[in-house]
């Protein structure tokens, strides 16, 4: 199916349902609350930032239900986005061109379906994150757990939970740049569509794929 970018450039395309964005925003700001915690009971330096939760008591006390909070909250964009993240030739094809992708050069890329390899990175990444910053938290996690691991056991796992740490908040700041540095990516997380110029040029099989579906339907899931 043709598609004429000169057209298209004035339309929006729904990108993600409100429930998703919903999903997306508790995720975002459950995972900053726990990263500003975390970094606050990581290093002395850093301690005056308990007094953003009330102190190094009850820093101590909400880090760890903040990451319960995070969990579940991935989990369900998690099954909501696995499907569309999985890898294939054109990911492989994307990651040979790095250099195309930096300079924008569009052309030299191959048609992208929902998201492209970068994309699939940051979701495969944070979800075995994640995964492990959980395990290792209920480790550490004297106040229920502490009868079920010894004191090596809990030092092996805090010093998991912290490299885990510095992986997952290394993700997000490369996650929010690219958001910023593609221009139009920010507006599919707060107003739940983008330009379909914008998915023309970025997302192209994509694209296809919406034009294809009936009336009404685009956008419906996830």
């Amino acid at each position: 199916m043709a598609i004429d970018p000169q057209v298209v450039e004035k339309h929006a395309v729904s990108r993600y349902t409100t429930g998703a964005r919903i999903n997306h925003w508790i995720t975002a700001i459950t995972l900053v609350l726990l990263a500003t915690s975390g970094l606050a009971l990581f290093h002395p330096v850093l301690f005056w930032l308990t007094g953003l939760f009330g102190g190094g008591a009850a820093t101590r006390a909400i880090h760890p239900w903040l990451g319960v909070i995070l969990f579940f909250s991935f989990a369900g964009l998690f099954f909501r986005f696995v499907s569309l993240n999985a890898w294939n030739k054109d990911d492989t094809e994307w990651m040979k061109n790095l250099g195309a992708v930096a300079k924008g050069e569009e052309d030299k890329l191959p048609e992208l379906g929902k998201y492209n390899a970068g994309q699939k990175l940051v979701f495969w990444g944070m979800s075995l994150l994640i995964l492990g910053l959980i395990s290792s938290g209920v480790v550490i996690w004297d106040k229920y757990f502490d009868h079920l691991s010894g004191v090596d056991q809990k030092r092996v796992a805090q010093l998991a939970h912290s490299w885990l740490a510095v992986g997952a908040i290394t993700i997000w700041i490369v996650h929010v740049y690219a958001a910023i540095w593609v221009r139009g990516t920010i507006r599919a997380m707060t107003r739940g569509s983008v330009t379909a110029g914008w998915a023309f040029r970025h997302h192209r099989k994509w694209l296809r794929e919406e034009a294809r579906k009936p009336v009404g339907t685009t956008g419906k899931a996830p």
